[in-house]
């Protein structure tokens, strides 16, 4: 068993500022030691540090749930091997990722794809997860469908629009509000349909097969006269409005469905967060990101709270 040293950020109890400190890292029997080189900021690692969870760490631990960095040594892959290390209780029942170097449960390390930087790799698998599940395990969209995404200009509707390309759909329809610019959809949707202030749906809106809706409101009840019988209607967020009136007549007469995603009930198989990486590496989908060193880790979690939803914070672990 090789031992390697390395300085990681640690956390002594809800409310104190996290130190940095000197640890000896070592990979027992199914586990890899992982040189990190970038770890989300997440309100998942936000609720460890204030000490929220039921059943965690106790004081002192290393946080961090999620991150990307190169093989150290591991029974499964060959050292250098980049890969996104994310599950196995990462930053929450065992210690995390926001060291110089990270031990990891085998089952948490995942296969970088090429053609992915691994900053943007940790700052997507989130949303990228979210997309995946709403596209390919609710949705099951297949070869030759069209799908129509509601709220396309925002992270998780771009991801759901490229997950869809790479599920084989024939045809991917953009819904976007009337004042979004949505010069960043280039290459990444057939069609785009806008929507007013209302949230009504114009009508050179075409039949589809399949909607995966991130918005709710209004714009639920506009989409669903576009669906094709047997269609479904994939529910993913509300941002819109958390109410929408369904046409029953429509709903019954076309044998509609309507499928909630629900991600805290999702369980998230091995090999899925490959998949999800390689569905979304051909796309030119990139977060906005903001990259703190890691002694600046305070300054990322204020970020955190106050960034928007399509923001990602990440620590850049290589600068301690």
């Amino acid at each position: 068993m090789s031992v390697r040293r390395g300085l990681a950020l640690r956390c002594y109890g809800p409310g104190q500022q996290l130190k940095i400190e000197e640890l000896e890292f070592a990979a027992g029997e199914g586990e890899t030691l992982v040189e990190m080189q970038y770890a989300a900021v997440t309100q998942l690692d936000r609720t460890v540090l204030a000490g929220k969870l039921a059943q965690q760490m106790q004081p002192p631990f290393i946080p961090g749930s999620e991150g990307a960095g190169v093989v150290v040594s591991s029974g499964v892959y060959a050292a250098g091997t980049p890969v996104v290390v994310r599950g196995g209780g990462l930053g929450v029942s065992r210690s995390g990722t926001w060291g110089q170097l990270a031990v990891v449960p085998d089952p948490s390390v995942h296969l970088l794809p090429s053609g992915l930087d691994p900053a943007s790799a940790v700052a997507m698998l989130a949303p990228a997860l979210t997309a995946h599940t709403a596209v390919r395990r609710v949705g099951q969209i297949v070869q030759n469908e069209t799908v129509v995404v509601t709220g396309v200009t925002g992270l998780v509707g771009q991801l759901c629009a490229a997950v869809a390309r790479a599920a084989g759909a024939m045809k991917v329809i953009g819904l976007a509000r009337s004042d979004e610019s949505v010069e960043m959809l280039e290459g990444l949707v057939d069609q785009i349909v806008r929507v007013d202030e209302l949230g009504q749906v114009g009508r050179e809106l075409p039949w589809c097969n399949a909607v995966i809706d991130t918005v709710g409101g209004p714009v639920t009840s506009g989409v669903m006269s576009h669906i094709t019988p047997g269609g479904r209607l994939v529910a993913l967020g509300y941002t819109a409005g958390e109410f929408a009136t369904l046409d029953l007549h429509q709903l019954i007469g076309r044998d509609l469905r309507v499928l909630p995603v629900n991600m805290q009930r999702t369980t998230i198989e091995a090999g899925t967060v490959t998949a999800v990486l390689t569905d979304i590496a051909p796309s030119r989908v990139r977060p906005v990101l903001e990259i703190v060193a890691a002694p600046q880790v305070e300054a990322a979690l204020d970020l955190l709270a106050a960034g928007s939803a399509d923001r990602r914070v990440l620590l850049d672990l290589t600068r301690f």
